[in-house]
C-alpha cells in the first residue's frame, strides 16, 4: 500500500547531544518519510548538527514549543504533504512508533492521532508527578469535551492535512499538545489515540519540573476551560 506523503517535524531546543542519535536512527530505519528540524532559537551547536543530517529551519529567536512546532506545520502546508508527524527532538518518541500512528490512520482515517503510552503496560512512563498531572488533565477533557484521552500531553502525533489547515492558523503558544488537542476536539476534528512506547530522555532535562508541574497542570486546565468558552488563544 502507498503511504501518503509524509514529513516528520522535530522541534529542538539545545539537543546538540539528541538530535543528532535520533536523526541517524530515523535514516537506519528507513520509513521512506522526510524530515524537517526546527531549531527554536538553540544556544548551542542543535542547528550544526541536525542540518547535516536533515533539511533544518534555524528560528532567529526562542519561540517555545508551541512556535516551532506550527513553523513545521506551516511547511508541511505550504508543500502539499498529507500527513506530518510531531516526533519530540530530545529522543523521548523513539522514530519507531511512527509506524503505529500511520498503521492506526490507513486503518481508520482520523484529523489527529495521538500516540499514547498509557495504553499498554510496558515503556517509560515519566515521574509519578507527572503522570497525576496528566491524569488530572485528562480528566479534565473528558468532562469539557465528552472524549476520553489519556495522554493528552504527548507530543507524538500525527495530523492529516485538515488538521494541518487547522493548525497553520490556529495552534496554542502555551501548552501546545493538550491545548492544541481540546482546538481539535472543539471544532469536531475525529481524534484518537494508539498504544506507543516512549523512552526516557538521554541528555539534557525535563523544563518541567518540581513546582512548575502542578502550575503547568493549573494553567492548562484553565486555558482547556478557555477553549470550551470559545476563546481563541
Amino acid at each position: 500500500m502507498t503511504h501518503p506523503s509524509t514529513i516528520l517535524i522535530i522541534p529542538c531546543y539545545n539537543e546538540e547531544n539528541n538530535v543528532g542519535k535520533l536523526l541517524r536512527e530515523i535514516q537506519d530505519l528507513n520509513l521512506g518519510y522526510d524530515t524537517l528540524v526546527i531549531d527554536d532559537g538553540s544556544q548551542d551547536n542543535t542547528y550544526a548538527v541536525a542540518s547535516q543530517l536533515s533539511p533544518c529551519v534555524k528560528l532567529l529567536t526562542n519561540l517555545g514549543i508551541g512556535g516551532a512546532v506550527q513553523t513545521g506545520i506551516k511547511y508541511a502546508l505550504q508543500h502539499n504533504y498529507e500527513l506530518c508527524v510531531q516526533i519530540d527532538g530530545d529522543g523521548q518518541h523513539p522514530p519507531s512508533q511512527v509506524y503505529r500512528l500511520m498503521e492506526s490512520y490507513l486503518t481508520s482515517p482520523a484529523n489527529l492521532i495521538i500516540g499514547s503510552r498509557f495504553l499498554r503496560e510496558k515503556g517509560f512512563k515519566s515521574t509519578w508527578k507527572r503522570r497525576l498531572g496528566i491524569k488530572i488533565i485528562s480528566r479534565v477533557i473528558q468532562w469539557l469535551f465528552q472524549h476520553k484521552i489519556t495522554d493528552p500531553t504527548s507530543g507524538l502525533r500525527m495530523m492529516d492535512r485538515k488538521a494541518i489547515q487547522l493548525f497553520s492558523t490556529e495552534y496554542p503558544h502555551d501548552f501546545p499538545e493538550p491545548i492544541s488537542l481540546a482546538v481539535a476536539l472543539e471544532r469536531g476534528l475525529r481524534v484518537r489515540e494508539v498504544a506507543v512506547n516512549m523512552r526516557s530522555r538521554e541528555q539534557g532535562f525535563s523544563s518541567i519540573t518540581g513546582i512548575k508541574s502542578f502550575l503547568y497542570m493549573i494553567r492548562v486546565i484553565g486555558y482547556l476551560i478557555l477553549v470550551r468558552m470559545g476563546r481563541h488563544l
